[in-house]
């Protein structure tokens, strides 16, 4: 309730103030720092893109401020991942205005899905986004898909610029084809049998699948890192960690520690605390999409390998 009169406040102030223009181009908004940069990517020199989130701020604990509604309002074409990934932005977008060009950059992707995340929809709490993982940036080869559909967007926002756009976008490409390689070759120096995770919420599923790792369990049984966890929950990681083997738990910087804390000392695992998974930093580690995930590659090969 609480959150919900905040909200119908910040709405009504951001109503009360007219979005000023800084310019007459078109305006071009992602919703995260990592979906900016690859928007930025196929845009080039032609276009100016914003991120809607700040750099260190995780989009599943975002709150909306008063500002976003006439950030958002001003924008001609807003790039979303998509599959609920952005559960924050609904309301803003109803009360923006429908002037703007919407993209998912997901679109034509299938999500991972589970039984039990699908079950929790229908709790007390209804986290739908939770029954999906939007987490499809964890893979580049996803990420292509990324791309081309930020490339269509943008041309048809503004088609002079097609050729442009359609050029950036496939030397993009080619920048995750080499990504995807470097990954490959960096995971090989990780024992098959070594190649076992447990991060706080279940962030990192496709990264998984395409290097072959396991996901021995995840602290929050959740895609959401918004989500809380039982002392039954809390037990069965403990559990789960003990019979696998696994000797360190990963999370993301802007994560809540304290948990994964508790299972460390209870089982003696080492916990790398430094991924960037939801948000790019401003200057290294992580400035950019690609450099995020070298940083988060290397981190997670030297903690295994």
């Amino acid at each position: 309730m609480k959150k919900h009169i905040l909200l119908v406040l910040i709405l009504l102030l951001a109503a009360c103030q007219p979005a000023q223009r800084d310019d007459a181009g078109p305006h071009v908004l992602a919703s995260t720092s990592f979906l900016a940069d690859i928007t930025q990517n196929v845009a080039g020199d032609r276009l100016k893109v914003k991120s809607l989130l700040p750099v260190g701020i995780d989009p599943h604990a975002y709150q909306a401020a008063p500002a976003d509604v006439m950030t958002i309002a001003e924008s001609d074409l807003l790039i979303l991942n998509g599959f609920e990934y952005e559960h924050f932005i609904e309301p803003l977008l109803e009360n923006a205005g429908g002037g703007h060009l919407i993209i998912e950059a997901s679109d034509g992707l299938k999500a991972r899905q589970t039984d039990e995340h699908a079950e929790e929809t229908e709790s007390d709490q209804g986290h739908a986004h939770e029954a999906v993982d939007p987490h499809m940036w964890m893979d580049p080869n996803l990420v292509i898909t990324y791309a081309a559909n930020i490339r269509d967007g943008l041309i048809q926002l503004d088609p002079a610029g097609a050729d442009v756009y359609k050029a950036n976008a496939d030397a993009y490409v080619a920048q995750l084809v080499e990504l995807d390689s470097w990954i490959v070759v960096q995971v090989d120096q990780i024992p098959p049998e070594r190649r076992l995770l447990v991060t706080s919420h279940e962030a990192l599923g496709y990264f998984a699948e395409r290097y072959g790792f396991e996901i021995v369990d995840t602290i929050l049984p959740s895609f959401s890192s918004e989500a809380g966890a039982s002392a039954q929950e809390i037990a069965a990681v403990v559990d789960a960690v003990r019979a696998s083997g696994v000797t360190v738990i990963f999370l993301d910087e802007v994560e809540n520690a304290d948990l994964a804390d508790q299972i460390a000392t209870e089982t003696g695992v080492t916990i790398v605390n430094d991924l960037h998974l939801e948000s790019l930093t401003d200057g290294p580690p992580a400035d950019t999409y690609i450099e995020m995930m070298r940083h988060n590659v290397s981190r997670i090969v030297d903690a295994l390998k």
